[in-house]
């Protein structure tokens, strides 16, 4: 059916008759009676068509900006100084963390407008048509449960704001702030590419001007001497801020890097892409995680609190006659964060194998994300801790998976025989044995390197970090969270290594009839 199928006359048929939703600028928008209605998009797994593709590098400042201004980015200060460093060992695990998970991004985000396609598929590739589901299913995972969490941490924001300003804040303004801040992710997910453009550009500038408020109100809550006396952590606890860091941020986009790229030209520079795309989600990040590491050294029972309610806690530093603008920003950022996961885990859930229309794939995530969502606002009683274990436990296939993207895309000299993405019996393979080893041994090594004390039931992680003189699950390197390090790592020169030569079998073959196969620019 339209927009989601799989077959091998998908790619480059992306004019749907009668449709209207299939096209969209990666820019700002337009104007025009098409842009007005804002229909579904149709798009699902298909390629997008040159005549579709426009724009520029810059463009993709909009949503990546726009899906990482949240003010959630200040309450990683605390969680990052609970790693027991301090404020200059934090600041220096937050920027290299945040930029270089962000740069990897960038260069995934490259493979979008060389292939035009949604990022796991264009992950076919180095995996083969039908192996490529089981990191699908993974990414899947991994979106879901991102914009689960943003869901619910907007709606318990807006209910904690509500209770400050007298006007409930129990669990019937819980409920109903659930409801509203799911139901407008849903709708904008399920409406697609355009709108979910329109929204992001506007997000951008409604929360950057009230954030930089909120900075201004809450800048004399900040002890520079409470401040300069946290103590510095051990070079073990250091690391393990910085992949925490990676995995909250870069690590957690990376599988949908390419999604907003692929409406660009073929002809778009490399470097452009890079560069606008790091660029566009780092630079709210580094803002926020300075001011947050500000105000959590600053007190500890303000840390404490964040643990508990990352957005609300907030709230208790601001006048009263700011929290409804607050609000605003807060949810708006988390908002914009979680329509382009349910976007992207869409079009995961269509490349692991459903085969239904996109807009109904982002339907589905919607409702589990509700479902999630409700665990957490009623029944969770710690964040921090399953937030950090779900973190690490998916950052370490993930990682996996992306060291093997990089390095595949890294060996290429052309651009994706695109029609082959769809065929089984393609250049690309079916189930290739190589990768998905290498991707199961990255993940056994990674989970064997990682340790999650607060989630009880990811105890069994660790299991490598005796036999190999790291102290086991209490000693030094406990927390560290090698194993996201080690899983890139391992996936990126194990494809490198064993790589090279199915790539060069590969780009070697004759274009497909239906496909372009043209050089890179």
């Amino acid at each position: 059916m339209a927009g989601s199928s799989d077959s091998p006359g998908s790619p480059g048929s992306s004019r749907f008759p009668g449709s209207r939703g299939a096209s969209g600028s990666p820019g700002p928008p337009g104007t025009g009676a098409a842009a007005r209605r804002l229909p579904v998009e149709t798009h699902g797994l298909d390629v997008i068509g040159d005549a579709e593709r426009k724009g520029a590098p810059r463009t993709l400042f909009w949503p990546w900006f726009g899906a990482n201004v949240s003010v959630l980015g200040l309450s990683y200060g605390s969680f990052v100084l609970g790693f027991g460093i301090s404020f200059g060992q934090a600041l220096a695990a937050g920027a290299l963390g945040i930029v270089f998970s962000f740069l990897l991004c960038g260069f995934v985000a490259v493979a979008g407008k060389r292939g035009s396609a949604p990022t796991m598929v264009l992950s076919r590739a180095a995996y083969g048509v039908r192996g490529n589901r089981l990191p699908s299913a993974v990414s899947w995972l991994l979106t879901v449960g991102w914009e689960t969490v943003l869901c619910a941490l907007a709606a318990l924001a807006t209910a904690t704001v509500l209770g400050r300003l007298g006007w409930g804040g129990g669990t019937g303004t819980k409920a109903v702030a659930l409801v509203v801040v799911g139901a407008l992710v849903v709708v904008v997910g399920v409406a697609g590419f355009d709108l979910i453009m329109r929204l992001q550009t506007a997000i951008t500038v409604v929360t950057g001007v009230l954030t930089l408020v909120y900075v201004g109100l809450v800048a004399d809550h900040v002890r520079w001497d409470a401040v300069g006396a946290v103590p510095a952590g051990s070079a073990q606890e250091f690391v393990g801020a910085l992949v925490f860091m990676m995995t909250g941020f870069g690590l957690g986009w990376v599988n949908a890097a390419a999604d907003y790229a692929r409406y660009l030209p073929r002809t778009a520079p490399g470097r452009g892409v890079v560069g606008w795309t790091a660029f566009g989600a780092s630079s709210a990040p580094l803002l926020l995680l300075v001011f947050g590491l500000l105000l959590a050294g600053s007190s500890s029972e303000l840390s404490t609190a964040v643990a508990a309610d990352p957005i609300g806690a907030l709230t208790t530093l601001l006048p009263t006659w700011f929290l409804v603008p607050f609000a605003v920003v807060a949810v708006a950022g988390l908002v914009g964060g979680a329509v382009l996961d349910i976007y992207s885990s869409g079009l995961a859930l269509l490349a692991a194998g459903l085969r239904v229309p996109r807009y109904l794939a982002a339907l589905v995530d919607g409702l589990l994300m509700i479902a999630g969502s409700v665990y957490i606002v009623f029944f969770a009683d710690d964040f921090l801790g399953p937030f950090t274990g779900f973190l690490t436990t998916l950052g370490v296939p993930v990682a996996a998976w992306c060291g093997v993207m990089l390095a595949d895309l890294a060996l290429r000299r052309r651009g994706y025989d695109e029609p082959d993405l769809y065929r089984p019996s393609g250049r690309y393979g079916d189930v290739p044995l190589t990768p998905l080893v290498l991707t199961l041994a990255a993940t056994a090594l990674g989970w064997g390197l990682v340790t999650n004390a607060a989630a009880d039931w990811l105890d069994w992680q660790g299991y490598l970090l005796g036999p190999l003189g790291l102290g086991g699950r209490t000693g030094d390197w406990a927390y560290a969270n090698l194993g996201v390090l080690a899983a890139l790592a391992l996936g990126f020169l194990g494809t490198l290594a064993f790589g090279r030569g199915r790539v060069r079998r590969q780009e070697a073959q004759a274009p497909s009839p239906a496909g372009e196969g043209v050089p890179l620019p």
